[in-house]
Protein backbone atom coordinates (compact mmCIF):
# COMPACT_ATOMS: atom_id res chain seq x y z
CA UNK A 1 0.00 0.00 0.00
CA UNK A 2 1.72 3.19 -0.78
CA UNK A 3 1.29 5.96 1.27
CA UNK A 4 -1.15 9.24 1.01
CA UNK A 5 0.82 11.69 -1.34
CA UNK A 6 0.65 15.07 0.16
CA UNK A 7 -2.37 17.17 -0.47
CA UNK A 8 -3.11 19.36 -3.38
CA UNK A 9 -5.94 22.53 -2.49
CA UNK A 10 -7.77 20.55 -5.65
CA UNK A 11 -8.25 17.30 -4.26
CA UNK A 12 -11.77 16.11 -3.35
CA UNK A 13 -10.55 13.29 -1.00
CA UNK A 14 -7.68 13.70 1.58
CA UNK A 15 -6.51 10.15 2.65
CA UNK A 16 -5.57 10.70 5.88
CA UNK A 17 -8.70 11.94 7.23
CA UNK A 18 -10.11 8.26 6.45
CA UNK A 19 -7.60 7.52 9.56
CA UNK A 20 -8.79 10.24 11.62
CA UNK A 21 -12.17 9.33 11.03
CA UNK A 22 -12.34 6.12 12.08
CA UNK A 23 -9.87 6.38 15.06
CA UNK A 24 -12.67 8.88 16.50
CA UNK A 25 -15.65 6.80 15.79
CA UNK A 26 -13.64 3.71 17.12
CA UNK A 27 -12.88 5.54 20.66
CA UNK A 28 -16.78 6.65 20.94
CA UNK A 29 -17.78 2.73 20.07
CA UNK A 30 -15.26 1.86 22.82
CA UNK A 31 -16.70 4.07 25.48
CA UNK A 32 -20.14 2.55 24.85
CA UNK A 33 -18.87 -1.11 24.75
CA UNK A 34 -17.15 0.03 27.75
CA UNK A 35 -20.24 1.18 29.57
CA UNK A 36 -21.81 -2.39 28.83
CA UNK A 37 -18.64 -4.41 29.59
CA UNK A 38 -16.39 -2.40 32.16
CA UNK A 39 -13.48 -4.47 30.76
CA UNK A 40 -10.59 -1.84 31.32
CA UNK A 41 -8.29 -1.82 28.34
CA UNK A 42 -4.46 -1.66 28.72
CA UNK A 43 -0.47 -1.26 27.16
CA UNK A 44 1.46 -3.45 29.29
CA UNK A 45 0.81 -2.24 32.60
CA UNK A 46 -0.43 1.20 31.48
CA UNK A 47 -4.04 1.83 32.20
CA UNK A 48 -6.23 3.34 29.25
CA UNK A 49 -9.29 3.91 31.92
CA UNK A 50 -9.55 7.46 30.93
CA UNK A 51 -9.99 7.05 27.11
CA UNK A 52 -12.61 4.87 27.45
CA UNK A 53 -14.28 7.14 30.34
CA UNK A 54 -14.12 10.30 28.00
CA UNK A 55 -14.46 7.92 25.18
CA UNK A 56 -17.43 10.14 23.94
CA UNK A 57 -15.34 13.52 23.44
CA UNK A 58 -14.21 12.72 20.08
CA UNK A 59 -18.34 13.27 19.03
CA UNK A 60 -16.53 16.62 18.33
CA UNK A 61 -13.51 15.84 16.60
CA UNK A 62 -15.95 14.16 13.83
CA UNK A 63 -18.58 17.11 13.95
CA UNK A 64 -15.37 19.84 13.32
CA UNK A 65 -14.59 17.19 10.48
CA UNK A 66 -18.14 17.59 9.02
CA UNK A 67 -17.35 21.42 9.33
CA UNK A 68 -14.02 21.50 7.43
CA UNK A 69 -15.77 19.19 4.41
CA UNK A 70 -18.48 20.56 4.08
CA UNK A 71 -16.76 24.01 3.94
CA UNK A 72 -13.83 22.76 1.93
CA UNK A 73 -15.65 23.46 -1.45
CA UNK A 74 -17.11 26.74 -0.80
CA UNK A 75 -13.34 27.55 0.72
CA UNK A 76 -11.85 26.53 -2.72
CA UNK A 77 -14.48 28.96 -4.31
CA UNK A 78 -13.66 32.16 -2.19
CA UNK A 79 -9.83 31.24 -2.68
CA UNK A 80 -8.79 29.34 -6.04
CA UNK A 81 -11.80 30.83 -8.58
CA UNK A 82 -13.74 27.35 -8.56
CA UNK A 83 -17.60 27.52 -9.30
CA UNK A 84 -19.83 28.37 -6.26
CA UNK A 85 -21.66 24.73 -5.20
CA UNK A 86 -24.64 24.61 -6.20
CA UNK A 87 -27.28 23.94 -3.12
CA UNK A 88 -29.68 21.75 -4.72
CA UNK A 89 -26.80 19.20 -5.43
CA UNK A 90 -25.26 20.08 -1.92
CA UNK A 91 -28.76 18.79 -0.52
CA UNK A 92 -29.42 15.76 -2.86
CA UNK A 93 -25.50 14.59 -1.44
CA UNK A 94 -26.62 15.14 2.15
CA UNK A 95 -29.88 13.40 1.66
CA UNK A 96 -28.09 10.43 -0.22
CA UNK A 97 -25.63 10.07 2.75
CA UNK A 98 -27.61 10.08 5.90
CA UNK A 99 -31.15 9.70 5.26
CA UNK A 100 -32.00 5.50 3.80
CA UNK A 101 -28.94 4.21 6.65
CA UNK A 102 -31.18 6.48 9.20
CA UNK A 103 -34.62 5.50 7.89
CA UNK A 104 -33.74 1.81 7.54
CA UNK A 105 -31.90 1.84 10.90
CA UNK A 106 -35.01 3.92 12.84
CA UNK A 107 -37.20 1.30 11.36
CA UNK A 108 -35.68 -1.30 12.61
CA UNK A 109 -35.94 -0.41 16.06
CA UNK A 110 -39.22 0.54 16.26
CA UNK A 111 -40.11 -2.77 14.82
CA UNK A 112 -37.97 -5.03 15.72
CA UNK A 113 -37.12 -3.29 19.54
CA UNK A 114 -39.66 -0.52 20.54
CA UNK A 115 -42.54 -2.08 19.81
CA UNK A 116 -41.98 -5.90 20.53
CA UNK A 117 -40.59 -4.72 24.05
CA UNK A 118 -43.30 -2.24 24.48
CA UNK A 119 -41.31 0.36 24.92
CA UNK A 120 -43.73 3.09 24.41
CA UNK A 121 -47.20 3.83 27.09
CA UNK A 122 -49.12 4.78 24.40
CA UNK A 123 -49.90 5.19 20.89
CA UNK A 124 -49.19 8.84 20.49
CA UNK A 125 -46.02 8.82 22.27
CA UNK A 126 -45.10 6.37 19.65
CA UNK A 127 -46.47 8.47 16.97
CA UNK A 128 -44.62 12.02 18.17
CA UNK A 129 -41.18 9.50 18.60
CA UNK A 130 -41.38 8.51 15.44
CA UNK A 131 -42.50 11.45 13.68
CA UNK A 132 -39.66 13.72 15.19
CA UNK A 133 -36.91 11.31 14.34
CA UNK A 134 -38.29 11.18 10.49
CA UNK A 135 -37.94 15.17 10.87
CA UNK A 136 -34.41 15.57 12.59
CA UNK A 137 -36.22 17.14 15.22
CA UNK A 138 -35.78 14.82 18.44
CA UNK A 139 -33.28 16.10 20.19
CA UNK A 140 -35.68 19.07 21.06
CA UNK A 141 -38.14 17.15 22.65
CA UNK A 142 -36.96 15.70 26.01
CA UNK A 143 -39.38 12.62 25.74
CA UNK A 144 -38.22 11.50 22.10
CA UNK A 145 -34.29 12.79 23.33
CA UNK A 146 -33.64 11.11 26.35
CA UNK A 147 -35.98 8.94 26.72
CA UNK A 148 -36.35 7.68 23.02
CA UNK A 149 -35.98 3.62 22.30
CA UNK A 150 -34.95 4.34 18.78
CA UNK A 151 -31.11 4.57 19.42
CA UNK A 152 -28.96 6.56 21.49
CA UNK A 153 -26.21 7.22 18.62
CA UNK A 154 -28.59 8.94 16.38
CA UNK A 155 -28.64 12.58 17.91
CA UNK A 156 -25.39 13.15 16.18
CA UNK A 157 -27.24 12.71 12.78
CA UNK A 158 -29.66 14.58 14.00
CA UNK A 159 -27.59 17.48 14.75
CA UNK A 160 -25.93 17.08 11.71
CA UNK A 161 -29.11 16.91 9.31
CA UNK A 162 -29.86 20.74 11.12
CA UNK A 163 -26.93 22.26 9.98
CA UNK A 164 -27.11 20.83 7.03
CA UNK A 165 -29.82 22.63 6.37
CA UNK A 166 -28.40 26.22 7.43
CA UNK A 167 -24.96 25.43 6.09
CA UNK A 168 -25.50 26.72 1.89
CA UNK A 169 -26.57 29.74 3.87
CA UNK A 170 -23.85 30.52 6.27
CA UNK A 171 -21.65 29.48 3.62
CA UNK A 172 -22.40 32.57 1.14
CA UNK A 173 -22.41 34.35 4.52
CA UNK A 174 -18.84 33.32 5.38
CA UNK A 175 -17.71 34.19 1.75
CA UNK A 176 -19.40 37.77 2.43
CA UNK A 177 -17.88 38.23 5.86
CA UNK A 178 -15.38 35.45 6.61
CA UNK A 179 -14.47 37.13 9.76
CA UNK A 180 -17.72 38.34 11.24
CA UNK A 181 -19.74 34.97 10.08
CA UNK A 182 -16.90 32.58 12.30
CA UNK A 183 -16.61 35.00 15.07
CA UNK A 184 -19.87 35.42 15.39
CA UNK A 185 -20.97 31.49 15.57
CA UNK A 186 -18.30 30.77 18.06
CA UNK A 187 -19.61 33.79 19.89
CA UNK A 188 -22.96 32.62 19.89
CA UNK A 189 -22.06 29.05 21.06
CA UNK A 190 -20.07 30.38 23.85
CA UNK A 191 -22.97 32.74 25.04
CA UNK A 192 -25.07 29.48 25.21
CA UNK A 193 -23.06 27.32 26.88
CA UNK A 194 -21.81 30.10 29.47
CA UNK A 195 -25.50 31.03 30.34
CA UNK A 196 -26.49 27.03 30.84
CA UNK A 197 -23.57 26.28 32.71
CA UNK A 198 -24.54 29.70 34.71
CA UNK A 199 -28.38 29.16 35.08
CA UNK A 200 -28.46 24.82 34.97
CA UNK A 201 -27.87 22.43 37.05
CA UNK A 202 -29.03 19.66 34.85
CA UNK A 203 -27.47 19.95 31.42
CA UNK A 204 -28.95 17.04 29.34
CA UNK A 205 -31.13 18.65 27.08
CA UNK A 206 -28.71 21.60 26.13
CA UNK A 207 -25.42 19.66 25.94
CA UNK A 208 -25.53 18.06 21.91
CA UNK A 209 -27.93 21.07 20.78
CA UNK A 210 -26.41 22.26 18.21
CA UNK A 211 -25.86 25.87 18.73
CA UNK A 212 -23.97 24.53 21.42
CA UNK A 213 -21.16 22.95 18.28
CA UNK A 214 -21.51 25.95 16.48
CA UNK A 215 -17.96 27.10 17.60
CA UNK A 216 -16.50 23.46 16.44
CA UNK A 217 -18.45 24.08 12.98
CA UNK A 218 -16.75 27.36 12.94
CA UNK A 219 -13.27 26.42 13.51
CA UNK A 220 -13.81 23.50 10.84
CA UNK A 221 -14.72 26.30 8.22
CA UNK A 222 -11.60 28.08 9.42
CA UNK A 223 -9.81 24.77 9.18
CA UNK A 224 -10.88 24.32 5.46
CA UNK A 225 -9.38 27.96 4.47
CA UNK A 226 -6.20 27.24 6.47
CA UNK A 227 -6.18 24.62 4.58
CA UNK A 228 -5.92 25.50 1.07
CA UNK A 229 -3.28 28.21 1.77
CA UNK A 230 -1.00 25.51 3.19
CA UNK A 231 -1.33 23.36 0.28
CA UNK A 232 -0.49 26.13 -1.55
CA UNK A 233 2.52 26.65 0.77
CA UNK A 234 4.03 23.44 0.51
CA UNK A 235 3.27 23.19 -3.45
CA UNK A 236 6.01 26.28 -3.82
CA UNK A 237 8.23 25.41 -0.95
CA UNK A 238 12.02 24.14 -1.75
CA UNK A 239 11.90 21.98 1.47
CA UNK A 240 8.87 20.08 2.30
CA UNK A 241 10.88 17.94 4.35
CA UNK A 242 11.36 20.74 6.96
CA UNK A 243 7.47 21.95 6.37
CA UNK A 244 6.79 18.00 6.93
CA UNK A 245 8.98 17.39 10.39
CA UNK A 246 6.94 20.56 11.54
CA UNK A 247 3.67 19.37 10.99
CA UNK A 248 4.78 15.96 12.51
CA UNK A 249 5.67 17.89 15.70
CA UNK A 250 2.54 19.93 15.59
CA UNK A 251 0.51 16.59 15.36
CA UNK A 252 2.41 15.25 17.93
CA UNK A 253 2.04 18.50 20.50
CA UNK A 254 -1.69 18.54 19.49
CA UNK A 255 -2.81 14.65 20.76
CA UNK A 256 -0.35 15.16 24.12
CA UNK A 257 -2.45 17.92 25.16
CA UNK A 258 -5.52 16.09 23.58
CA UNK A 259 -4.44 13.37 26.31
CA UNK A 260 -4.32 15.83 28.83
CA UNK A 261 -7.71 16.72 28.27
CA UNK A 262 -9.16 13.61 28.19
CA UNK A 263 -7.54 12.63 31.90
CA UNK A 264 -9.32 15.75 32.95
CA UNK A 265 -12.75 15.28 31.57
CA UNK A 266 -12.68 11.75 32.70
CA UNK A 267 -12.42 12.20 36.26
CA UNK A 268 -14.92 14.76 36.16
CA UNK A 269 -17.10 13.34 39.15
CA UNK A 270 -20.75 12.90 38.76
CA UNK A 271 -23.31 12.71 35.81
CA UNK A 272 -23.85 16.97 35.64
CA UNK A 273 -19.86 17.74 36.18
CA UNK A 274 -19.31 15.74 33.47
CA UNK A 275 -21.35 17.19 31.30
CA UNK A 276 -20.27 20.62 32.49
CA UNK A 277 -16.82 19.66 32.42
CA UNK A 278 -18.06 18.86 28.66
CA UNK A 279 -19.35 22.27 28.07
CA UNK A 280 -16.62 24.18 29.66
CA UNK A 281 -13.55 21.91 27.81
CA UNK A 282 -15.11 21.60 24.36
CA UNK A 283 -13.51 24.80 23.02
CA UNK A 284 -9.86 23.59 24.01
CA UNK A 285 -10.83 20.45 22.93
CA UNK A 286 -11.82 21.33 19.67
CA UNK A 287 -8.47 23.34 19.04
CA UNK A 288 -6.97 20.12 19.85
CA UNK A 289 -8.48 18.22 17.25
CA UNK A 290 -8.14 20.98 14.99
CA UNK A 291 -4.43 20.66 15.31
CA UNK A 292 -4.48 16.88 14.45
CA UNK A 293 -6.87 17.61 11.65
CA UNK A 294 -4.56 20.44 9.75
CA UNK A 295 -0.83 18.80 10.87
CA UNK A 296 -2.12 15.09 9.57
CA UNK A 297 -2.24 15.61 5.65
CA UNK A 298 1.30 17.58 5.77
CA UNK A 299 2.95 15.21 7.99
CA UNK A 300 5.48 12.94 7.48
CA UNK A 301 5.11 10.19 5.00
CA UNK A 302 5.00 7.36 7.88
CA UNK A 303 2.37 9.13 9.42
CA UNK A 304 0.45 9.82 6.17
CA UNK A 305 0.72 6.03 5.16
CA UNK A 306 -0.57 5.01 8.76
CA UNK A 307 -3.94 6.98 8.27
CA UNK A 308 -4.47 7.21 4.84
CA UNK A 309 -4.19 3.81 3.50
CA UNK A 310 -6.81 1.48 1.48
CA UNK A 311 -7.94 0.06 4.99
CA UNK A 312 -8.34 3.20 7.08
CA UNK A 313 -10.44 4.22 3.60
CA UNK A 314 -12.52 1.13 3.57
CA UNK A 315 -13.20 1.32 7.23
CA UNK A 316 -14.12 5.00 6.98
CA UNK A 317 -16.80 4.19 4.34
CA UNK A 318 -18.83 2.26 6.75
CA UNK A 319 -17.78 4.53 9.81
CA UNK A 320 -21.21 6.04 9.25
CA UNK A 321 -22.98 2.80 9.66
CA UNK A 322 -20.89 1.34 12.66
CA UNK A 323 -21.52 4.67 14.36
CA UNK A 324 -25.35 4.56 13.77
CA UNK A 325 -25.58 0.36 14.39
CA UNK A 326 -23.33 -0.13 17.01
CA UNK A 327 -24.68 1.38 20.51
CA UNK A 328 -28.16 -0.62 19.73
CA UNK A 329 -26.74 -3.82 18.68
CA UNK A 330 -24.90 -3.84 21.96
CA UNK A 331 -27.62 -3.22 24.09
CA UNK A 332 -29.76 -5.47 22.52
CA UNK A 333 -26.75 -8.38 23.23
CA UNK A 334 -27.03 -6.83 26.90
CA UNK A 335 -30.53 -7.54 27.02
CA UNK A 336 -31.09 -10.79 25.43
CA UNK A 337 -28.06 -11.99 27.38
CA UNK A 338 -25.73 -12.58 24.46
CA UNK A 339 -22.95 -13.77 25.35
CA UNK A 340 -24.49 -16.08 28.51
CA UNK A 341 -22.95 -15.78 31.99
CA UNK A 342 -23.58 -17.54 34.72
CA UNK A 343 -24.18 -14.10 36.74
CA UNK A 344 -27.15 -12.12 35.58
CA UNK A 345 -24.60 -8.75 35.88
CA UNK A 346 -21.92 -10.18 34.44
CA UNK A 347 -19.94 -6.68 34.03
CA UNK A 348 -20.34 -6.28 37.95
CA UNK A 349 -19.25 -9.65 38.79
CA UNK A 350 -15.92 -8.85 36.95
CA UNK A 351 -16.64 -12.30 34.85
CA UNK A 352 -13.35 -11.76 32.78
CA UNK A 353 -14.67 -14.52 30.25
CA UNK A 354 -17.67 -12.98 29.09
CA UNK A 355 -16.54 -9.37 28.76
CA UNK A 356 -13.49 -10.55 26.45
CA UNK A 357 -16.38 -12.37 24.84
CA UNK A 358 -19.17 -9.42 24.63
CA UNK A 359 -16.44 -6.93 23.72
CA UNK A 360 -15.44 -9.05 20.26
CA UNK A 361 -18.82 -9.88 20.06
CA UNK A 362 -19.80 -5.99 20.12
CA UNK A 363 -17.08 -4.80 18.06
CA UNK A 364 -17.16 -7.74 15.45
CA UNK A 365 -21.10 -7.71 14.82
CA UNK A 366 -21.07 -3.71 14.55
CA UNK A 367 -18.50 -4.07 11.79
CA UNK A 368 -20.39 -7.04 9.85
CA UNK A 369 -23.49 -5.40 10.22
CA UNK A 370 -22.50 -1.93 8.88
CA UNK A 371 -20.96 -3.73 6.22
CA UNK A 372 -23.97 -5.20 5.05
CA UNK A 373 -26.22 -1.91 5.12
CA UNK A 374 -23.55 -0.07 3.29
CA UNK A 375 -23.79 -2.59 0.37
CA UNK A 376 -27.28 -2.91 0.81
CA UNK A 377 -29.01 0.03 1.52
CA UNK A 378 -26.62 3.01 1.62
CA UNK A 379 -25.50 2.65 -1.54
CA UNK A 380 -27.55 1.76 -3.88
CA UNK A 381 -30.19 4.13 -2.94
CA UNK A 382 -27.09 6.97 -2.68
CA UNK A 383 -26.71 5.57 -6.60
CA UNK A 384 -30.50 5.98 -7.00
CA UNK A 385 -30.89 9.53 -5.33
CA UNK A 386 -27.90 10.70 -6.61
CA UNK A 387 -28.82 9.84 -10.49
CA UNK A 388 -28.69 12.20 -13.08
CA UNK A 389 -32.36 13.12 -14.63
CA UNK A 390 -32.89 12.39 -17.93
CA UNK A 391 -32.47 15.74 -20.04
CA UNK A 392 -35.43 14.57 -22.27
CA UNK A 393 -38.16 12.08 -23.80
CA UNK A 394 -36.48 10.48 -26.33
CA UNK A 395 -38.45 10.70 -30.18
Amino acid sequence: MKPAPLPDARDRHIPVLDGYRVIMVFIVSWFHIWQQSWLTPRIGRVSLDFLVRAGYMPVDATILLSGFLLFLPYARAMLLGDPWPDTRTFYRRRVARIVPSYLLITLVMLFAVAIPQKAYSSAGRMLGDVLAHLTFTFTFFRETYLGSPLGGSSWTLCVEAQMYLLFPFIARLCAKHTGATLFGMALVSAYFRGFCLWRMTEYGMVVNQLISFLDVYALGMACALIYIRLCERFKSAQKPLRLQAAATVLLALSLVLSVVVLRAQAYSGAHDNIQAGQMARRPLWALCCAGILMSLPFSLRCVRFLFGNRLMRWLSAISMNYYLIHQNLIVQLRHHRIPYSEFDLPNQAGDAVWQWQYTGLAFGLSVLAAVLVTLLVEKPFARLILRPKASGRKA
